[in-house]
C-alpha cells in the first residue's frame, strides 16, 4: 500500500471489552455508490475498537474513497478528504496516532472482501503499525498455481519466509481472488458481509494519475448496526 504520512504514534488502549467468542460488530458504510456492511473481527481488538470509535464520532461521514486501483483494492479514511478540491492529492494527511499491528495470519488473509488497515511502508515503519483511520477493502484477482508460486516468493522476501500460503488459501486465491502478496504484512480486521457488488463498482471507477477517482465517491455516513439489524453471511 502507498505510504501515508503519520506524525506520531502511541499504543491504543481498547475502548471496548469483548472476548473473541462474542458476537462480531457490524458497521454500515452508506456510500455514494450504495451500501456496504463490514463485520469486525474480535481477534483484532485494538483495530476493531478504534474503527468503532471513529464511526461513533462521525469521523468517517463524508470522507472519500481517495485511492482506487482496479483489480487491487479501494481505500478510504483520509479524514482531510471531505472537502478536497478536485484533483487534489490525498492520503498523506498527518494523523494523531498509529495502531500497533495485529496481524492474525494465516487465519485472516487478503482474500476478496477483506477489510484491512493502511500504513506507512516498512522502511519508516518496521513494526508495521497501522494508520489511525485509513482502511482498504480488498478486491484483487484470481491466480493460477504458477502465479501463486511467484506470489509466495514475493511474500517470503517481505516476511523472511514466515508467511506461507496454505493449500486452502491457495484454493481461495484461485477461485475467489484477492491480493496474496500483502499477506502477513498488514492488519486484516474485518470483512464485507454485504455490498461486495458495491466494492466492485468502486474499484471499476476511472481514476487520475494519483489513483483518485475522477468523480468523487464518498462514504456518506457510517453507523454501527444493532444486533437485530445484523446481516447474516
Amino acid at each position: 500500500m502507498r505510504k501515508i504520512f503519520l506524525v506520531a504514534s502511541f499504543l491504543l488502549c481498547p475502548f471496548l471489552l469483548f472476548s473473541q467468542t462474542e458476537k462480531r460488530e457490524q458497521v454500515l458504510l452508506s456510500t455514494s455508490k450504495g451500501e456496504i456492511v463490514v463485520e469486525l473481527f474480535n481477534e483484532t481488538p485494538q483495530h476493531r475498537d478504534n474503527f468503532l470509535r471513529l464511526v461513533r464520532e462521525g469521523l468517517y461521514d463524508g470522507v472519500l474513497f481517495h485511492r482506487v486501483i482496479n483489480n487491487f483494492m479501494v481505500q478510504a479514511g483520509d479524514l482531510s478528504s471531505r472537502h478536497a478540491a478536485p484533483g487534489q492529492s490525498l492520503g498523506e494527511a498527518p494523523e494523531k496516532y498509529q495502531i500497533p499491528a495485529e496481524i492474525v495470519f494465516p487465519k485472516f488473509h487478503h482474500r476478496r472482501g477483506m477489510l484491512a488497515a493502511a500504513r506507512e511502508g516498512d522502511v519508516v515503519n518496521p513494526e508495521r503499525a497501522s494508520s489511525m483511520s485509513q482502511f482498504y477493502i480488498v478486491w484483487g484477482r484470481t491466480f493460477s498455481d504458477a502465479q501463486l508460486d511467484q506470489q509466495q516468493l514475493r511474500i517470503d522476501q517481505q516476511t523472511g519466509g514466515k508467511a506461507k500460503l496454505s493449500p486452502e488459501m491457495r484454493e481461495i486465491y484461485k477461485t475467489i481472488g484477492g491480493t496474496p502478496h500483502l499477506d502477513g504484512q498488514y492488519t486484516v480486521y474485518g470483512e464485507v458481509v454485504k455490498g461486495l457488488d458495491i466494492v466492485n463498482l468502486i474499484q471499476l471507477a476511472a481514476t487520475d494519475e494519483n489513483d483518485r477517482p475522477i468523480e468523487d465517491i464518498r462514504v456518506v455516513s457510517a453507523r454501527i448496526l444493532s444486533l437485530k439489524e445484523h446481516v447474516s453471511r
